[in-house]
């Protein structure tokens, strides 16, 4: 079941033309949100700001913008039925809505830590990194090539080897007692979930920057996490590298501030 250009479609297939760029070229705008009790007025949900987030991407490109009412109209049926959703318009216009399930070891991630691996070859950069593309292609490929070395998560880099993102969330490590993200000029994807979760330390009182990691900053984290709206916080307990393994006690005290914002 999905929703495709105003239409509830029973099945698992969808039909589009063989010239459509969104097939050719990967020209669609997307967002994933994870629906918190199937409502988009939750404030976890961020149903607004992902709304905000597609129509940014539509602007820039110039694109024909959806019938918004149509968009919730699809979305507001699916959630019924899922509690993740991947939103996605083309480029004139049509919208297309998927549902997903949660990982089933979506808590043990969690508590437990994920394998990482750095991600070090020019295959695996992104392009127009600061929008979500159809054309995750690079993302995709690092994250397969993770899971054949026994990780769940690849982390990208950049031309000089500074870390910059993972394939699906944004990062943030701790140490000298605050927490560090990459700042938005290293060339990576604004986050929802990274922008919140900056504004709920802030108003915490918890100290949170933005930098550059480059390896050197990277050697003496204590703890190293990503996030994204759907995983909430997923910390490392082991990141490959191609230099050697690098092994995190992580300190779960700090990583308690990230997850304190899910709570709310």
């Amino acid at each position: 079941m999905f929703w495709y250009d105003g239409e509830l479609i029973e099945g698992d297939s969808l039909s589009i033309g063989i010239d459509d760029p969104g097939l050719l070229y990967g020209a669609t705008v997307f967002t994933t949100l994870r629906v918190y009790d199937r409502s988009l007025d939750r404030p976890l949900t961020h149903w607004q700001l992902h709304c905000d987030r597609l129509r940014h991407s539509i602007q820039a490109f110039e694109w024909q913008s959806p019938d918004w009412r149509r968009l919730r109209q699809g979305v507001e049926i699916l959630l019924a039925y899922y509690p993740v959703l991947r939103i996605a318009i083309f480029a004139d216009g049509r919208e297309w809505i998927i549902g997903q399930s949660l990982p089933v070891d979506l808590k043990e991630r969690q508590q437990q830590g994920i394998v990482g691996w750095v991600a070090d070859e020019s295959l695996y950069r992104r392009s127009l990194a600061a929008y979500k593309t159809g054309n995750y292609l690079s993302a995709w490929l690092a994250r397969q090539k993770a899971q054949k070395l026994g990780a769940k998560e690849a982390i990208l880099l950049d031309e000089a080897g500074n870390w910059l993102e993972t394939s699906t969330g944004n990062l943030w490590g701790w140490k000298e007692e605050c927490w560090w993200t990459p700042a938005l000029e290293e060339k990576l994807l604004p986050g929802i979930a990274r922008s919140q979760l900056i504004e709920w330390l802030q108003s915490q009182n918890i100290p949170v920057k933005q930098n550059r990691w480059t390896p050197e900053f990277v050697r003496d984290l204590e703890a190293i996490a990503y996030s994204n709206s759907v995983m909430e916080i997923i910390p490392f307990s082991l990141i490959i590298h191609p230099l050697g393994k690098q092994f995190l006690n992580c300190n779960l005290l700090a990583l308690e501030h990230l997850r304190s914002y899910f709570l709310t």
